[in-house]
């Protein structure tokens, strides 16, 4: 399977009321520090929930066209996803990949979001 067509396949999982980052999808698909080719194919998505993607801090990212950036939130928004400061709350919507339970077993968040205090990404949690 290429990167884009898991990329899609990928964004087409993510269920109603949860994000995923550009990072966490370019890490999923096998190739971690990916995440602008993600971008890249994300423009050109069609008929997946590409509203569900955002950026590393859970904002919406920049386009070119201001229309794209207020329905992306609409429509996140509708789905009950909160916004804190014009940025999703990734520690309560963020989707987990698919993978049962290895959020729900990972320990508390420690100092600075890192998973347990161990000063590994968070999105580091989601592939362990």
């Amino acid at each position: 399977m290429s990167f884009d067509a898991a990329v899609l396949a990928l964004v087409a999982r993510i269920p109603r009321g949860r994000v995923a980052t550009y990072g966490q999808l370019a890490a999923l698909a096998g190739k971690p520090r990916s995440s602008r080719a993600v971008g890249r194919v994300m423009s050109r998505a069609d008929g997946v929930p590409w509203h569900r993607v955002v950026n590393s801090q859970g904002g919406i990212s920049r386009r070119s066209r201001m229309t794209g950036m207020v329905t992306q939130r609409i429509r996140l928004e509708q789905e009950g996803v909160e916004f804190r400061r014009g940025r999703v709350v990734l520690s309560r919507f963020r989707w987990n990949g698919g993978a049962a339970g290895r959020r729900a077993a990972a320990p508390a968040a420690g100092r600075r979001g890192s998973p347990a205090g161990r000063g590994a990404p968070l999105f580091r949690a989601w592939l362990a």
